[in-house]
């Protein structure tokens, strides 16, 4: 429900956790695969009918308390003229990536020019909804878009961006604020169009040092999280030990990857709303292990201020019993 998940994004105790899934809809969904064998993924996520299509699949299978857009973080490098596609068995490809220092200060288009096909997905959406659960919007983080654009094709380092800081600071500061103006642009655009709350996927932040995040990334972050006014979450990996830079960063919701102790969390972040943060591996096994799980987690969390979901996306060889599963559980806690 639309107002459960708001109540818990403001850090309000809730009869049970709203519960929605990263990656929802997903490849684990066989309806999924057989709409993506008609279509190239770009495709699909630009037609805004087929797009609509994809994003109520989970909706139709388990009802989650949120629901958001079938999109891909990438598409905001769109605004500053990068092109990318997805290429099998790689991820997505930058066809024309940062070559150095003397290419980061590039032209910027409106984004209502740019991404008209988002509006029209989240103004489908809105209708088909009719309140019933909330519609979730999302944007890359201006790191992780900077990340893509300067090495090009997916990285376990992104070595390319973080070359460029060592050996060019002011160019590497300059491409992550003009990642930032067009996400914050995109972000409002979303709000305007009926997203109910926005998720900032910063999700390579975590190779940053602590000091480089605090001085290029985190007024980024903030600038971003304060340009809309629903409610906001963040989600970085590999945070654990630095959850107080999320928590810095003006979100509302602190999302959590599976690496950290829900428990832990709670007692660094107090009364900060969280969301998360079950292994996706754990959907890979029983039904059983599934719903024990998922209560460990929901009992950790305590009873406010609690979005569930999990780490990550959810795996594309993922049983749907098991996300149904974990959705059920949720729904079965009542707080009275």
């Amino acid at each position: 429900m639309r107002d459960l998940f708001v109540r818990a994004t403001r850090g309000e105790r809730t009869e049970r956790p709203p519960v929605w899934l990263m990656r929802q809809a997903g490849r684990y969904i066989p309806e999924y695969r057989e709409i993506r064998s008609e279509y190239t993924f770009y495709e699909a996520i630009t037609t805004p009918e087929v797009a609509e299509r994809v994003t109520m699949l989970p909706w139709k299978l388990f009802e989650p308390d949120g629901i958001v857009m079938y999109s891909d973080i990438l598409t905001a490098l769109e605004p500053l003229g990068f092109s990318y596609h997805i290429e099998s068995g790689v991820g997505p490809v930058i066809e024309n990536p940062v070559d150095g220092p003397d290419d980061v200060d590039r032209d910027r288009r409106p984004i209502d020019e740019t991404l008209p096909y988002v509006g029209e997905l989240l103004e489908r959406l809105q209708e088909r909804l009719e309140g019933r659960a909330a519609l979730i919007g999302f944007a890359g983080g201006p790191f992780t878009l900077a990340a893509y654009a300067a090495q090009g094709e997916p990285s376990r380092n992104y070595v390319a961006l973080r070359r460029l800081r060592a050996a060019h600071p002011e160019a590497f500061r300059t491409l992550l604020e003009q990642f930032a103006d067009v996400v914050a642009e995109y972000l409002t655009y979303q709000v305007d169009h009926g997203a109910d709350v926005v998720k900032l996927f910063d999700t390579y932040a975590g190779l940053l040092g602590p000091a480089d995040y605090r001085e290029f990334l985190l007024p980024l972050h903030r600038r971003i999280l304060e340009s809309v006014d629903v409610p906001t979450v963040i989600f970085a990996r590999n945070m654990g030990g630095r959850l107080d830079l999320l928590a810095d960063s003006g979100a509302d919701v602190v999302a959590l990857d599976w690496t950290v102790e829900m428990a832990d969390a709670r007692a660094q972040l107090g009364d900060r709303p969280v969301q998360g943060n079950l292994d996706p591996a754990v959907l890979l096994g029983d039904e059983e292990t599934v719903r024990k799980r998922t209560r460990q987690i929901i009992e950790a969390a305590g009873p406010s201020g609690h979005v569930l979901n999990l780490g990550h996306g959810v795996d594309k060889d993922t049983p749907v019993e098991n996300v149904r599963a974990f959705v059920e559980t949720a729904k079965s806690i009542d707080r009275g």
